[in-house]
């Protein structure tokens, strides 16, 4: 589509997180190229986008015509350089090592033009030394979606120093073509959503370690008192009682603010694999 801001989007990583991307830009008219380290997983991601859009089809929310239409524009391949050769936009969605995705990008920086748009989907790593090393630093921003990508309107657009204010205009645009409300933050540790709700859902917790209430009261006090979709627990347990605590960690480091400090019974529910819904059991039973 001509009035699509890229028209080629390649997105690395084929997750959730990844493959819910994936769908948000063909859906707005891009032609996208899902990839992954393996046929594998590269599958599993399509299969995730094919799933959501069949549910929705299912539920009256869209058309077989629009469902086929979107699948049509995505193409999956396990090869890095096919997917991102002739890019005008990447957008990282690998796990949360830092190592990975200075890596990947600058990989990436002799694959793609010097601009083409890279984009980090990382919701708390310091994106100045994601993107370090990375030729052509004004064309690095932040992309951090929110889970699941295609129901969640927030978009966490996140300017280092050397971003440009013409990159930050072209992929606000792109943002809304998405159907997101972008929001611009500074790189700073955590930004802005993720400081805010790691810093919520520990206090949660040192609550419930305290006996002051049950984890459903907790809960039921920010849903039904403060208008939170979700109360802090859940949305821990959805998270991965795991990942939010490497979150925690890291802010704890590079802020050195003693709100940080991951409580023991989150460190203890981690260590007995009790890691939310992925695995069955955290605050709550899945």
């Amino acid at each position: 589509m001509s009035d699509t801001q890229f028209a080629k989007v390649a997105v690395l990583g084929a997750g959730t997180m990844g493959a819910g991307i994936a769908q948000v830009c063909a859906q707005a008219g891009s032609t996208v190229v899902l990839q992954d380290i393996t046929d594998e997983f590269v599958q599993k991601g399509l299969e995730r986008v094919q799933a959501f859009l069949q549910k929705g089809v299912d539920r009256g929310k869209t058309t077989e015509a629009v469902r086929d239409e979107v699948l049509s524009r995505i193409t999956i391949t396990s090869d890095r350089k096919e997917a991102a050769t002739g890019a005008d936009l990447v957008v990282e969605a690998v796990p949360e090592k830092l190592e990975l995705k200075n890596g990947l990008f600058r990989e990436l920086a002799d694959i793609v033009s010097a601009t083409c748009v890279l984009g980090s989907n990382t919701s708390s790593l310091s994106l100045a030394k994601v993107f370090e090393g990375v030729a052509n630093p004004e064309r690095c921003i932040g992309m951090h979606f929110f889970n699941p990508v295609p129901l969640m309107k927030l978009l966490e657009l996140v300017r280092t120093d050397a971003t440009s204010q013409a990159t930050i205009d072209s992929v606000t645009v792109y943002s809304k073509q998405l159907g997101k409300e972008p929001i611009i933050v500074k790189d700073s540790p955590g930004f802005a959503s993720s400081r805010l709700g790691v810093c919520l859902g520990l206090e949660a917790i040192r609550m419930l370690e305290s006996g002051v209430a049950s984890a459903e009261d907790i809960d039921k006090a920010m849903v039904l008192g403060y208008g939170h979709p979700m109360g802090p627990l859940k949305l821990t347990d959805l998270v991965g009682l795991d990942v939010r605590l490497a979150i925690a960690d890291y802010l704890r480091t590079e802020l050195d603010l003693a709100g940080f400090e991951a409580p023991e019974l989150m460190r203890k529910m981690v260590a007995d694999g009790k890691l939310g819904k992925k695995s069955g059991q955290g605050f709550y039973a899945w």
